[in-house]
C-alpha cells in the first residue's frame, strides 16, 4: 500500500509511495479491491473522533479507519458533505502513527482511492495537514455547540464523540447524567417523554431499579467481597447494603420507553459499574457487573 508500512526501523514520516512496495500485504489487495482503481489527491474534514482500529486473534494488521464530514478532490471545486469513512490496513506502529498525528475536528490532504458510491474512502500515504477556505467554513461550522432546552428536564447538549444529547439532571438529590442517541426530532421527543416517566416516579424507579440489582448481583458480591470483621471472619454484604452502597451516575433512555441506569459500585466490585436495564412497561429486566 504504497508508503503505508515501512521496513524495520524505519520511520513513518521517511515513508514513499512507490509502488510495488514489501510493505503492500495480500490484505490490504484484498481490502483495496473494492474501491475505484484511480488514486486522487483528496482534502478532507475529520469528524469528533480519532483513528480507531481492530484486528482478531493473532493477526499482526489492523483495519483502522477514521470518520469524515467532507471531502474534495484537490483539483476539483466539488465537496461532498454527509458521513464518510476513510479506512486502511495498519500494523501497529502505523495505527499509533495516525492516531498521535490525525486529530479530530482537522483538515487533512492525502492520496486516496474511493469508493463507487462516494461515501467510503482508501487511504493510500501518510496524511498531512491540509487547507481550503470552503471546507474551513464547513470545519468551523461543524465544531459549534448544539444544544437545546427541554421543560421539565434541562438544557442539552450534543456530544458529537458519542453522537447523543446529555444533560445533568437532578435525580433525589444527586446530579446524574441524563443521555439519548441523536435521532430524527420525533424519536428524539420520545425519549424525552421516557425521561420525564422515570423522572415523575423517580422514588419509585430508583427503588425498583436497586432492588432489582441486589436480586441479581448480591450473591456475586458476596463473592467477590473482602469485607471482614475484628476477628478476622468473612462479612457478608446485605439486600440493604448492596442497595445503599450503589452510586446513581448516568441514566440513558430511548424512545421506545426502555433504560438503562448505571451506578457506581461503591466498591462492591472494586470499582466495575453496575448496570440494569429494563422498560416503563415491564420495569427492570436485566442487570450486570460491568467495566
Amino acid at each position: 500500500m504504497f508508503g503505508l508500512f515501512q521496513k524495520k526501523g524505519e520511520k513513518p514520516e521517511e515513508l514513499s509511495r512507490k509502488k510495488g512496495q514489501s510493505g503492500e500485504s495480500a490484505r490490504f489487495k484484498e481490502f483495496a479491491a473494492q474501491f475505484l482503481p484511480e488514486e486522487r489527491t483528496i482534502l478532507a474534514v475529520t469528524g469528533a473522533n480519532g483513528f480507531s482500529g481492530g484486528k482478531s486473534g493473532k493477526e499482526k494488521q489492523w483495519w483502522a479507519s477514521i470518520g469524515l464530514t467532507a471531502w474534495m478532490e484537490e483539483d476539483s471545486p466539488d465537496i461532498h458533505r454527509g458521513e464518510f469513512v476513510l479506512s486502511t490496513i495498519a500494523d501497529d506502529q502505523l495505527l499509533e502513527h495516525l492516531q498521535r498525528r490525525v486529530p479530530w475536528d482537522f483538515i487533512i490532504k492525502f492520496k486516496g482511492r474511493v469508493s463507487e458510491d462516494g461515501k467510503r474512502l482508501l487511504l493510500l500515504d501518510l496524511p498531512e495537514p491540509g487547507f481550503d477556505p470552503d471546507l474551513k467554513a464547513i470545519l468551523e461550522e461543524q465544531k459549534k455547540p448544539v444544544t437545546f432546552w427541554v421543560e421539565g428536564l434541562g438544557t442539552f447538549a450534543l456530544n458529537r464523540q458519542v453522537n447523543w444529547f446529555e444533560t445533568e439532571l437532578d435525580w433525589l438529590g444527586t446530579e446524574v447524567s441524563l443521555s439519548f442517541d441523536r435521532m430524527d426530532e420525533a424519536e428524539m421527543k420520545q425519549s424525552q417523554n421516557t425521561a420525564k416517566a422515570l423522572l415523575a416516579g423517580a422514588a419509585d424507579w430508583d427503588r425498583r431499579v436497586r432492588e432489582y440489582a441486589a436480586d441479581e448481583l448480591l450473591e456475586l458480591a458476596n463473592d467477590w467481597s473482602q469485607d471482614m470483621d475484628e476477628d478476622g471472619g468473612a462479612v457478608e454484604v446485605t439486600r440493604e447494603q448492596f442497595m445503599e452502597r450503589m452510586e446513581l451516575e448516568a441514566v440513558q433512555v430511548e424512545p421506545d420507553g426502555s433504560f438503562e441506569f448505571w451506578f457506581g459500585d461503591g466498591d462492591l466490585f472494586y470499582g466495575h459499574s453496575i448496570w440494569v436495564s429494563g422498560d416503563l412497561e415491564n420495569g427492570p429486566n436485566d442487570a450486570a457487573m460491568e467495566g
